[in-house]
């Protein structure tokens, strides 16, 4: 099981870091990453860090400003640093996880999903 944390309200030009835990289970070999979702759009990638080995993905609209990385202090937890954050990252934010190599840019490649936890961007 899977839980995302740490969304919230923020200026433009903020920042929010988000977590995602893994309970229940430890991560394999392969990526853990974070989509967005705004209604009436399909859920968009947003980063992916492969678990044994540290290599990261970005949407391009994000690179530079987010960086997705295992958290330090906890095992089985990555996180989304989000900086510099503009008004068009508002959504809600879901972390993933696949176990199997291949482009870790596809929502539908994804098993297992945590709850959204929403981060709004105000102007």
């Amino acid at each position: 099981q899977l839980q995302a944390s740490g969304g919230g309200t923020v200026q433009a030009g903020g920042s929010l870091r988000l977590s995602c835990a893994a309970s229940g289970r430890t991560f394999g070999s392969y990526f853990v990453a974070w989509f967005r979702q705004v209604p009436g759009r399909e859920r968009e990638f947003v980063a992916a860090t492969r678990w044994n080995g540290g290599v990261t993905y970005y949407a391009d609209s994000v690179k530079g400003r987010f960086a997705v990385a295992r958290d330090s202090a906890r095992r089985n937890a990555v996180d989304l640093q989000m900086n510099s954050l503009k008004p068009e990252d508002t959504a809600v934010y879901y972390c993933a996880y696949r176990n199997a190599p291949g482009a870790p840019t596809s929502a539908t490649e994804y098993g297992s999903w945590g709850q959204g936890t929403q981060v709004t961007v105000s102007s």
